[in-house]
């Protein structure tokens, strides 16, 4: 009950110039009890943004005139707490890290199924919603069978203790932490770097195939996002 009231208060901006996919984006919001503003084009959200403030921004790549990819960091500029989700019908990992790059926090590709347009968009909500600063400061976080204490840096699946490195911990409550959003080798690189830990390239997918291996099932919902980095994956309703 009372996360419905949460996301009763969420307001949403979808930015798309082909109405049939905006009006249905619209449509699956409504229906989760999200405020939903449309704009058909890049020029039209900007005077939307300078007015009122968004949460969440559902954002087409191609737009008529200026792109979406063209505006991702102005609205970062005016509103820095709100999450963008790129939807775009390109593919190629050098396309996906550049709007990832310029301030997007999550992507999803035309043509896309409902339920997990829907998901996605939970999944930016949930992490807009903690409480800031606490995000990375959580004692514990727990999520479908897997238990991460930061405080103590035990962790567990159905109960059963698990060993990792410190690499393979902080890779993982990275992961955690952001679930449903791509993080990129080099914000996973950033993230992992600190005392006696030095990470460059690839060692990144060599830690992911370790902690694959040590989680067993788990390990199935960290997707990898060919070209780009990894992410785990959102539950579907």
């Amino acid at each position: 009950m009372g996360e419905n009231l949460a996301e009763n208060l969420v307001q949403v901006l979808v930015v798309e110039d082909e109405q049939e996919i905006r009006e249905l984006m619209a449509l699956h919001l409504l229906r989760q009890g999200y405020r939903v503003t449309e704009c058909g084009s890049a020029e039209d959200a900007m005077t939307e943004l300078n007015k009122n403030s968004f949460q969440l921004i559902v954002l087409d790549w191609m737009l008529p005139g200026l792109s979406g990819v063209d505006i991702v960091g102005e609205i970062k500029k005016l509103h820095d707490q709100s999450a963008i989700l790129m939807v775009t019908a390109k593919t190629e990992p050098q396309d996906i890290i550049m709007g990832l790059e310029r301030g997007a926090d999550d992507y999803i590709t035309k043509p896309f199924n409902p339920a997990v347009f829907v998901a996605r968009v939970k999944a930016l909500i949930r992490r807009l919603q903690k409480p800031q600063g606490t995000a990375g400061d959580e004692a514990e976080v727990q999520l479908s069978g897997l238990r991460m204490n930061f405080k103590t840096y035990e962790i567990s699946h159905k109960g059963e203790v698990l060993h990792l490195t410190p690499s393979e911990f902080k890779l993982l409550g990275s992961l955690v932490q952001n679930q449903g959003c791509v993080l990129t080798r080099e914000q996973l690189i950033e993230n992992i770097q600190g005392e006696g830990i030095n990470v460059v390239g690839r060692t990144i997918d060599t830690h992911i195939f370790g902690l694959r291996k040590k989680l067993g099932e788990w390990g199935d919902r960290i997707e990898t996002i060919r070209g780009v980095g990894y992410r785990v994956k959102v539950d579907i309703a």
